[in-house]
């Protein structure tokens, strides 16, 4: 098989890509604008094997797509190239809009028009996996489960494109016949992921002896999913999925974010008890929160569960522990991110500006 992947740079893409090169009959095609988000050295792995293919080009530009569908001639596409971090969105929306709903577009309308040149064999056996998120059904109240008819109520820049994204797919395979599935995840960490991210961001504040950013009260819930399990959900349903059909994956691991902070800094006081900085947890501190904050995310991934028997193979805190030691041992990668891309300032506090002014933090006093 074949496999054109979007956003293969990233830290979910990377995953997959990882995944299915260790299987001998998978070739990947890697698409990918090379953004701040991504890293070629997520890809190092790959570069000298004759069954990968990377393609520098922009999901945006239908013309590059559509070249490299003709002359790779996949056999399916993962697509999961995405401006992907709430904060951005909320200072800067424009690129949201351009990369995640025109992008989308521009994949659809590229594998359209290849899909129908191929012979009917092929035609039957092409899939379009479209890649998307549990912010789409908006906010949960304390109880309740995120499924697969959940209403849509996206709440921020990023969901509300990521919203839009998925409703095209949809029209594009109700509309026009273009065999597609969807999946949506929960909240993913693990190694290479951009610090921006809650998970390695508090590691690497951590790390530093920085304040640990909390918004709010610290009581906002999410649900993670290790990224190595969800790479494995998605090939299950491209490889398997019902066409037209989507599937939540989640990890069944809630946690609120001042419990993630916490279980972070507890792992880094045991992998570096000789830091001037432990016990990290005194570094925890609150700040204002961000707008429009959703309440809680989880999902019920009993449909691909039941479908296919996949779960998620990694413990949460095994999984966690794994990352933290991850980017103790690759700092070299994370200077390499921090002294180019990002330094760990607060984003999305004002629409327009990418980068905004931090708010006075509070020190968290009650931390032991």
């Amino acid at each position: 098989m074949k496999l054109l992947v979007t956003g293969g740079a990233g830290v979910i893409g990377s995953a997959v890509i990882r995944r299915c090169l260790e299987n001998a009959e998978i070739e990947i095609i890697n698409l990918d604008k090379l953004t701040y988000a991504s890293s070629e050295e997520t890809l190092r792995f790959a570069e000298n094997n004759p069954r990968y293919t990377f393609e520098h080009a922009d999901i945006c530009d239908g013309g590059a797509v559509r070249r490299i569908m003709a002359d790779h001639r996949p056999d399916a596409v993962m697509h999961l190239a995405a401006e992907t971090h709430v904060d951005r969105s909320i200072g800067a929306p424009a690129e949201f809009i351009e990369t995640n709903i025109i992008g989308t577009y521009n994949m659809l309308e590229s594998a359209y028009a290849y899909w129908q040149l191929l012979p009917a064999e092929n035609q039957q056996a092409f899939r379009f996996h479209h890649v998307s998120t549990d912010e789409v059904y908006g906010s949960l109240g304390a109880t309740g489960l995120f499924s697969e008819v959940t209403p849509y109520s996206p709440n921020s820049p990023y969901s509300a494109s990521k919203a839009s994204a998925d409703h095209l797919v949809r029209a594009w395979h109700h509309t026009y016949g273009l065999p597609v599935v969807v999946t949506n995840c929960s909240n993913n960490f693990g190694p290479y992921q951009f610090p921006e991210k809650l998970i390695p961001l508090m590691i690497l504040k951590a790390i530093e002896g920085e304040p640990i950013p909390i918004y709010g009260k610290g009581d906002n819930v999410r649900d993670w999913l290790f990224v190595d399990d969800h790479a494995d959900a998605l090939i299950t349903v491209l490889r398997q999925g019902a066409l037209g059909e989507t599937y939540n994956i989640g990890g069944d691991n809630e946690r609120t974010n001042l419990d993630i902070a916490q279980t972070v800094c507890r792992i880094l006081d045991d992998c570096l008890p000789k830091s001037d900085h432990a016990p990290h947890e005194n570094l925890i501190t609150f700040v204002a929160d961000r707008p429009g904050h959703d309440q809680r995310y989880a999902i019920d991934s009993a449909k691909i569960r039941n479908a296919f028997g996949w779960k998620p193979a990694h413990a949460f805190e095994d999984s966690l522990r794994k990352t933290v030691r991850w980017y103790l041992d690759n700092r070299d990668w994370c200077v390499g991110i921090t002294d180019k891309k990002y330094s760990g300032e607060r984003l999305g506090l004002e629409h327009g500006n990418n980068v905004t002014k931090n708010t006075k933090i509070t020190k968290n006093k009650g931390s032991t």
